[in-house]
């Protein structure tokens, strides 16, 4: 039994920030028999959701266990601060982390930056949020700043606040992920398509219906047998020779249009020694 029987569809995580709809629709044009199924997991919980086998893959970030998953990353992120709109911060295009040496700044206990209480900014809270989404609430009342994957700023965006990016702050990476004893061809499937390839030089199941395509399309190739030029009546030039004033052996014909000689009078029995010549033969010798 292969693992497209054990496995009809194929699952996968994807943690907030993350958006997977660009490479889902790709597996529905290349797997329309093959149910996606896109399960939303906090933060906190991508690695581990991945690790114990709940899904097939992950779209996590980085780090993960490189002794029981293996990754692939895939982009990293610009970090940003938010802020109130009317923030003395608003003023600037990017700040720097020592511009937050004043402020209160939030640790959320889901952070993906990987702050610690020594690497953290500015001033600590007197207690840490349970989600990045409480902080932000906090950030509302115009308590203190947070610091954040531009993603997640535009996943909480309100009206009320803004953010700008951090210099020379710490980032997040986004990866593909998947336990290692299980690189199935479902798996390599997916792994094909967040890097872009074909569905021709990819490895996974697309790679095989690709590889069936043109043995049956291959009859239609064929080139079709070329239509014969058609001519026109009146004065067409033959290819390769002139119609009017072909030589034949050296002798011109006499300027003779194609289609267009006139009927005449002929003497003797051949039409004499101008028609020969009109007809391209040789004239005759007494």
């Amino acid at each position: 039994m292969t693992d497209m029987q054990v496995n009809p569809s194929f699952r996968l995580a994807y943690v907030p920030g993350v958006t997977p709809g660009k490479w889902a629709r790709v597996w529905i044009e290349r797997l329309p028999d093959v149910p996606l199924d896109l399960v939303a997991v906090p933060s906190t919980e991508g690695e581990r959701t991945v690790r114990e086998g709940e899904v097939d893959a992950g779209l996590v970030r980085l780090p993960v266990d490189k002794d029981v998953l293996s990754a692939i990353p895939l982009y990293t992120e610009t970090t940003v601060v938010v802020f109130p709109k009317d923030h003395w911060l608003a003023a600037a295009e990017e700040v720097a982390l020592g511009d937050l040496a004043e402020e209160v700044v939030f640790h959320p206990l889901d952070d993906t930056l990987g702050f610690t209480a020594e690497t953290l900014p500015g001033r600590p809270a007197i207690a840490r949020p349970d989600t990045t989404a409480d902080a932000v609430e906090l950030v509302a009342a115009n308590v203190g700043v947070l610091l954040v994957p531009q993603s997640l700023a535009r996943l909480h965006h309100r009206r009320d606040l803004t953010y700008r990016p951090v210099a020379e702050g710490p980032q997040s990476q986004v990866a593909l992920s998947w336990p290692q004893e299980r690189t199935t061809d479902l798996v390599e499937e997916f792994i094909g398509i967040v890097r872009g390839r074909t569905v021709n030089s990819s490895r996974g199941r697309g790679a095989g219906q690709a590889a069936e395509a043109p043995s049956k399309e291959q009859p239609k190739k064929a080139a079709a047998p070329r239509k014969p030029q058609q001519q026109k009546a009146g004065g067409q030039k033959a290819v390769g020779q002139k119609a009017a004033g072909q030589k034949t052996g050296g002798q011109k014909t006499g300027g003779q249009k194609a289609g267009g000689q006139k009927p005449g009078p002929q003497k003797g029995r051949g039409g004499g020694p101008a028609a020969a010549a009109r007809r391209g033969k040789p004239k005759r010798r007494s």
